[in-house]
């Protein structure tokens, strides 16, 4: 990026100080000529009015060469810089061409000089007011003035190569200068610039999948290599989230194996136990009793294996199996097949369409009412509303309610209180996670709450089917 910009620099610095340097030389030399012509033109107008004095007093900065010359190519008058000098120069303008331009090196320890001759007509020239008496040396000779027409040659020593020189190498010094700055400029702000990014390199390669908990350093602003900084501590941040959910789940299905094969366990050890009893002791065994306690194992391990295979496909359904259905229709043709121990209440708001899968909704619904009848005293109760962008099903049950402190655990596989901890009341302990996992495949949350009977009150929310009207 340095040599780059450097490049860029010369491109543009060297030619612009060429430029600037041609033009100041040039100035310079258009400074001479006016010089000479601003002094050639006082001097003409004091031989006119009759002022002309000798030595000429130079009145223009620089230009102190001065002769006014007679017809006769005699000096007539001169400063000081010039006395005992020729006439500057031959050239003689004329009426046609009053004024000439004139650059010329033949003088002896002069060197060159840009010279301005302009003609004045014949006039008589006073001596200087004040001045000296005639023939002294401050009076100019009338009789010799009267002999005009007067040549003024008034010059300027031309600017020596050790001046132009300087010019020059001022201008290059400059030049040089700023291509420096701005290769350093630019080496520093880069390096500045591009510091965070070398911070960034280097926590990064630092960073391992085993600890994802460290952040690059996030410089202050909001230019391009912030963002960067930021955009990457995003993504890290998700990277570790996910990282810690990843092993919060395969705790979850360590768990949930070492849980699942307990359950197992426990009714094939049933099996096994009753009919190795019975064939140890088949004459006294009740061959119905024992084939009765055989199949209700047997419809244990089919309720787990089935509760198991359907947590393993909820979510999996593609959008196409979903329908949109009035939920309060179907409680009330749910409930209607039921036969429970305690009656159930139902307060359904008619026209409450959501998008789900039949199946399953039913089966967050029994679940539901199995855990409520289980655990009510006397009656439960159940109810469909809206709730703003959403529906909702409150199964709610007048039992001994669930501590605060149970009410995440108790949506854990396998997870029975102590209320229920009986398998002959307890079911699989996959009814409640079951529920919860419909839940969360139609995007809605399954709580629990206190009821207002006293007892559980859990609402399972879905989103509200907006594509279809509501049933009046």
């Amino acid at each position: 990026m340095t040599a780059l910009i450097t490049f860029f620099a010369v491109l543009l610095l060297v030619p612009g100080g060429v430029a600037a340097a041609a033009v100041a030389r040039q100035r310079l030399t258009d400074m001479e000529w006016e010089h000479a012509h601003a002094q050639a033109v006082i001097t003409a107008a004091d031989i006119r009015a009759g002022h002309l004095t000798n030595p000429i007093t130079p009145r223009v900065t620089g230009a102190d060469l001065i002769q006014v010359v007679a017809s006769d190519h005699r000096v007539v008058a001169s400063s000081i810089g010039a006395k005992a000098l020729p006439p500057l120069t031959d050239a003689w303008p004329t009426r046609q061409e009053p004024r000439l331009d004139v650059q010329t090196c033949g003088l002896p320890h002069v060197g060159c000089v840009r010279l301005e001759a302009v003609l004045v007509p014949s006039v008589p020239v006073k001596p200087a007011v004040n001045g000296p008496p005639s023939g002294s040396p401050g009076t100019v000779d009338t009789a010799s003035a009267l002999q005009g027409p007067f040549i003024v040659y008034v010059g300027e020593r031309v600017s020596s190569p050790m001046s132009t020189g300087i010019f020059d190498t001022l201008f290059a010094i400059q030049v040089a200068g700023l291509i420096f700055l701005t290769a350093w400029a630019t080496w520093k702000v880069t390096g500045r610039t591009l510091r965070p990014v070398g911070a960034i390199r280097a926590e990064l390669a630092a960073i391992n999948v085993n600890d994802l908990s460290s952040r690059v350093p996030e410089p202050v602003g909001e230019d391009e290599i912030a963002r960067l900084a930021r955009t990457i501590n995003n993504t890290l941040g998700r990277l570790d989230h996910a990282q810690r959910g990843l092993e919060q789940m395969l705790e979850q299905q360590r768990q949930f194996a070492s849980d699942a094969s307990h359950e197992l366990r426990t009714p094939i050890a049933g099996l096994r136990t009753q009919l190795e009893d019975a064939v140890l002791h088949f004459d006294a065994t009740d061959l119905h009793a024992m084939l009765d306690h055989a199949l209700g194992d047997v419809d244990r391990l089919e309720a787990i294996a089935a509760d198991l295979l359907l947590l393993a496909r909820l979510g999996t359904d593609a959008p196409e199996n979903r329908v949109s259905l009035d939920l309060a229709e179907l409680v009330e043709g749910e409930v209607s097949t039921r036969a429970g121990r305690h009656p159930t209440h139902l307060r359904l708001e008619a026209g409450t369409m959501v998008g789900v899968v039949p199946g399953q909704m039913r089966r967050a619904l029994c679940n539901l009412l199995d855990n409520a009848q289980r655990h009510a005293k006397g009656a439960v109760s159940v109810d469909v509303r809206r709730a703003g962008d959403g529906a909702e099903l409150i199964v709610s049950d007048d039992g001994e309610g669930i501590p605060v402190a149970d009410r995440e655990r108790v949506f854990l596989r396998f997870t029975r209180l102590d209320t229920a901890r009986s398998r002959a009341h307890g079911g699989t302990g996959l009814g409640l996670a079951i529920a919860q996992e419909i839940a969360r495949a139609h995007h809605g949350t399954l709580s629990v709450e206190d009821s207002p009977n006293g007892g559980a009150r859990f609402v399972l929310r879905v989103p509200l089917d907006e594509s279809s009207p509501a049933k009046s």
